[in-house]
């Protein structure tokens, strides 16, 4: 080499040797910065004193002078706060403080103004609190601006004035202040934005606390490429000039309250990549025909009012990662087109309406998320799914699938969650080799499988949620084989045809990770003895089993551990149910355990459970004795062990004495069930007079007696009222009428004086009012003749008292509940009323009698109508508006004193399957139309005065002599007696016919309320 070139190659290292030394004030700045925080991970390079600073980590210099123009502290975990000296950095052109620990620290006020060389600020997500510092709006050469605050972060930004932040910022074009309160420009942001960032290029305003609607001068802003906007409550229509954006990339309008219909043309930006605008219910909109030049690859529509079917285009989208419209009103079948999304990792189609077969390719390798739960799909799981080796979560639950469980699916090595619950799958789950070892999540409850379960799942060593319930599972399980899968925290098997086979050798040491255990209709014949070792238990259900004895002391310490750092004792176990088993007594008292923080539910109801009432531990929210065999009292103090109760059930024991006033000292008692009991004595006035929050109250079938206390809570919310069959007296209190979110009164079988309770109509709720077998009187007019109400009511049974005179015609035209189809109305009987948990229902149900036979509704109260006025001395005529109750079930108005003829409007009652009008005075001719009653099973015009031809129809035909009989003048089929015209009359159709199909559950039982506890839904 020459030596004049080595010279200046020497030379010149030198130059630029000095050249990056870091000046003197510099350094100085940057370790009194970093001396003033209180805490800051490790640098590397660390910065050392007498070092060159601009060798340090985070730290750029200028070449030329050696000053600091770039720092960058982000994601160091910096705690404390801003010192001064950073101020002194003056030549500062970046400075990034991003992903720190500030939390709570101010920005300070005064200082920012000095760096009037930056161009980029980011402060993100690091905790700062307070005004933003005013200095921020002098700097002029400021290109991009980022404050943003998320969620968790520990404090919250704000600016008195958008426009005096970023008015004199006229380079900028890059803006992120999401989660800053903005809301003192919350109206006119889009102009304060579009007037002082002309050039603008990112926007993101997430969480700011602005309102709508977004004002047409954004639309200057022709170069955005990013507009997030999320979490904002702009309450308004999605503008239309949003599709001219033509640079834009990424458009993000997530819970801003948005309808309207969304602008097709945004879908079709060449652009485009990321498109978020899920929840939003009220925005409609559907899917366009993708052009082939997309540039989506985020496509997000989850929660919204989208609709119609998913186009074939749709496949052009091969820049597509990620694919979500969960939660909308899709519907059709998925193209097969959707094969083409190579690049497709992550499809969420549930919760929708799609239908038909999946197609048998879905993306491609890199697919790692396919969640099609909730819909109507039917046909085959596709063979296609056990080779996707990339796949993580597998989601087909709740639809109707059938066939075989792919056996590949089960060796997927990347394959975490597996869920095809809810389906109609069959078949012999096969034995897999090779199994996955990252499967955590198998659910496969509510098919039609059946046979053996494979020995296989229990080599699955990651497995911790197992769940195969419902299904038609045989053979013998043992619990030895399951019980060492040591990462195993879920494991339900309910309801199959299994016989479980308890642990032979030392049981303490199986199951050492289980918190929940589901064994229902198992055929168990004892409690599987490892449960008395297990010390994290949260959910035991052994109901429906054959399990007799004592309840064992040792099931109370089930879940019982210690905090260990406060040294405290702990019980985790929250939910035990051993209802529906055998048990006859319970060993010794339940143990207190109100240092639990955990709520508890105690279900053991329907046992052979003797002796004294077990008080339940306090903290217990749901407790069911009913349908067992308790006997003695309730305890005077029983407030004491109720002081979180939500439920509380002795229903069908064998209880005695009065019921304790302190049970109204229950704070949170929502429901309350002591029927069929002996309890005597008169209710407590406090249950009616004091409590605001009871909203079930059943006394039913006991032995009280006096009268209701007659100052009802003006906070009354009773929604339930049941004191039938009892030896209550007197009038009916008319503070009653406080309880106006009632929906069923029932008070039969009692000793009540009184005239009608007209004034009970103004209870706009209400839905089933039985008063039967009582001693009310008068007649059913309202007394100063002002106006019937009953709109909600569908079940009325004042019968068997001694109510008189005529029919008033207007009380049948208010009940508008009977007047619709049952079908389509929202009324129900058996609502939630339990507030913590909508799973879990009351339901009602309701008993009709029809000439002798005792009929208990309890399934389909929601779409039940039933009149009952039999067994009174009412007179006249039938009103012929009873023909506009359409939607009636069951009419009985037998043992009166009617006349006249059998109106032929109740020809209209399509949907009548059972008509008592037996023991009148009825004359004339039965009416044709009464033919188009195809639903009717009972009819009984018996004990009439009727005459003529009973009509010829199919459905009369079904009917026996003893339906007509003691009418001296009828004749023909089923009577012996003929007629004397052998022809015989064509029927004339008046009315339309009907062609709903009857659903009801009868049950010969007493009027009452059936309660149960699970974990799945009671459908009303």
């Amino acid at each position: 080499m020459n030596p004049r070139t080595v010279l200046l190659l020497v030379l010149v290292s030198l130059v630029s040797s000095q050249a990056h030394q870091c000046r003197s004030d510099q350094a100085l700045a940057l370790l009194q910065l970093k001396n003033d925080f209180s805490s800051m991970s490790s640098l590397s390079p660390a910065w050392i004193p007498d070092t060159n600073c601009c060798n340090w980590d985070g730290v750029i210099c200028d070449a030329a002078s050696g000053v600091v123009v770039s720092l960058d502290l982000s994601n160091h975990n910096i705690s404390g706060e801003i010192n001064s000296s950073l101020f002194e950095l003056t030549s500062l052109q970046r400075l990034n403080l991003a992903n720190n620990a500030f939390y709570g620290s101010p920005l300070p006020p005064l200082g920012f103004e000095k760096l009037g060389d930056l161009t980029y600020l980011n402060l993100s997500n690091s905790g700062f609190a307070g005004r933003v510092p005013i200095g921020i709006s002098r700097l002029k050469k400021l290109v991009s601006l980022d404050l943003s605050t998320y969620l968790f972060d520990g404090g919250e930004l704000d600016t008195p004035d958008l426009g005096a932040l970023i008015g004199g910022l006229s380079n900028l074009q890059k803006l992120y202040l999401d989660g800053v309160n903005l809301s003192s420009n919350s109206m006119d942001w889009c102009q304060v934005i579009a007037k002082s960032a002309p050039g603008l290029q990112a926007l993101s305003l997430s969480g700011c606390s602005l309102s709508g609607p977004i004002h047409e001068s954004l639309s200057k802003l022709q170069n955005l490429s990013v507009i997030h906007l999320d979490l904002n409550t702009l309450s308004c229509e999605v503008p239309e000039f949003f599709g001219n954006f033509s640079h834009l990339n990424e458009l993000s309008l997530i819970d801003c309250e948005l309808y309207g219909l969304f602008p097709y043309s945004v879908f079709l930006l060449r652009n485009l990549k990321a498109l978020d605008l899920s929840l939003n219910p009220m925005l409609s909109g559907y899917l366009p025909e993708f052009p082939r030049e997309s540039a989506l690859e985020e496509l997000i529509l989850e929660n919204t009012n989208f609709t119609g079917s998913l186009p074939e285009s749709l496949g052009n989208l091969k820049s597509l990662t990620k694919l979500g419209l969960a939660s909308c009103h899709f519907s059709g079948p998925i193209p097969l087109s959707i094969a083409k999304l190579n690049q497709l990792v992550h499809l969420d189609l549930s919760l929708n309406g799609f239908s038909g077969k999946i197609p048998p390719q879905v993306g491609g390798e890199r697919i790692s998320q396919i969640i099609l739960s909730h819909n109507s799909f039917t046909g085959g799981i596709p063979q296609s799914f056990g080779r996707l080796q990339s796949l993580t979560n597998l989601d087909l639950r709740n639809n109707s699938l059938n066939g075989s469980i792919p056996v590949t699916l089960f060796t997927l090595l990347a394959l975490q969650v597996l869920h095809l619950n809810l389906n109609k799958l069959s078949g012999e789950l096969e034995e897999f080799y090779n199994t996955s070892s990252s499967l955590e999540t198998v659910n496969l409850s509510d098919n039609e499988l059946q046979g053996d379960i494979p020995r296989s799942i229990t080599e699955l060593s990651n497995l911790k949620y197992l769940a195969l319930a419902s299904n038609n599972f045989s053979g013998t399980l043992e619990l030895d084989l399951i019980g060492r899968m040591k990462n195993l925290f879920h494991l339900d098997l309910s309801s199959n045809k299994l016989s479980i086979s308890n642990a032979s050798g030392n049981s303490s040491l199986l199951f050492p990770s289980i918190t929940t255990l589901k064994l229902v209709s198992c055929n168990l014949v004892m409690i599987p003895p490892f449960l008395e070792h297990k010390l994290h238990m949260t959910d035991l259900d052994l109901s429906n089993n054959q399990i007799g004895g004592a309840i064992p002391k040792w099931i109370w310490n089930i879940g019982n551990s210690t905090l260990s750092y406060w040294n405290l004792p702990y019980n985790s176990l929250s939910y035990l149910n051993l209802s529906y088993n055998l048990f006859t007594y319970v060993d010794g008292p339940l143990p207190n355990v109100s240092m639990s923080h955990s709520s508890m539910i105690l279900d053991l109801h329907s046992n052979l459970l003797r002796g004294p009432v077990p008080l339940p531990p306090p903290n217990t929210i749901i407790l069911d004795y009913s349908n067992n065999f308790f006997t003695s009292f309730i305890p005077s103090n029983i407030s004491s062990y109720l002081s979180g109760t939500l439920f509380f059930s002795l229903s069908n024991n064998r209880l005695i004495g009065n019921i304790p006033p302190s049970i109204c000292d229950a704070p949170y008692l929502q429901i309350l069930d002591l029927s069929d009991n002996s309890f005597s004595g008169s209710i407590p006035e406090c249950l009616l007079r004091e409590v605001s929050v009871l909203q079930v109250l059943n006394l039913k079938g006991n032995q009280l007696q006096g009268l209701l206390p007659m100052n009802v809570s003006s906070q009354c919310s009773l929604r339930t009222l049941n004191l039938n069959d009892n030896k209550l007296e007197g009038q009916l209190p008319r503070s009653l009428a406080n309880c106006g979110s009632i929906e069923v009164l029932d008070l039969g079988h009692n000793k009540f004086v009184d005239s009608f309770p007209h004034w009970l109509g103004n209870m706009s709720a209400l839905k089933a009012l039985v008063l039967r077998s009582n001693e009310f009187h008068g007649r059913l007019g309202h007394p100063l003749g002002g106006n019937y109400t009953f709109p909600k009511l569908q079940i009325f049974d004042i019968s068997s008292n001694n109510f008189s005179g005529h029919l008033p015609h207007e009380f049948f035209e208010n009940l508008k509940a009977m007047m619709i189809d049952p079908n389509l109305s929202d009324l129900t009987i058996g609502v939630a009323y339990l507030q913590f948990d909508s799973s879990d229902r009351y339901q009602n149900s309701i008993t009709v009698t029809f000439k002798g036979l005792v009929l208990t509704f309890v399934k389909a109260l929601g779409i039940l109508r039933s009149i009952d006025f039999s067994n009174n001395r009412f007179e006249g005529s039938l009103p012929k508006s009873l023909g506009n109750l359409t939607s009636l079930v069951m009419l009985n108005i037998s043992r009166n004193n009617f006349t006249g003829p059998i109106p032929a409007e109740l020809g209209k009652l399509v949907q009548l399957e059972a008509l008592d009008l037996s023991c009148n005075q009825f004359s004339e001719e039965i009416p044709e139309s009464l033919v188009f009653l195809h639903f009717l099973s009972f009819l009984d015009l018996s004990n009439n005065k009727l005459v003529g031809r009973i009509p010829l129809d199919s459905q009369f035909s079904t009917f026996s002599n003893t339906s007509f009989e003691g009418n001296t003048g009828l004749c023909g089929s089923p009577l012996s007696k003929q007629c004397a015209d052998s022809s015989p009359p064509s029927p004339t159709f008046l009315f339309s016919e009907s062609d709903h199909e009857p659903n009801w559950l009868f049950i010969f039982v007493e009027l009452g309320f059936i309660v149960g506890f699970s974990h799945s839904v009671l459908d009303l």
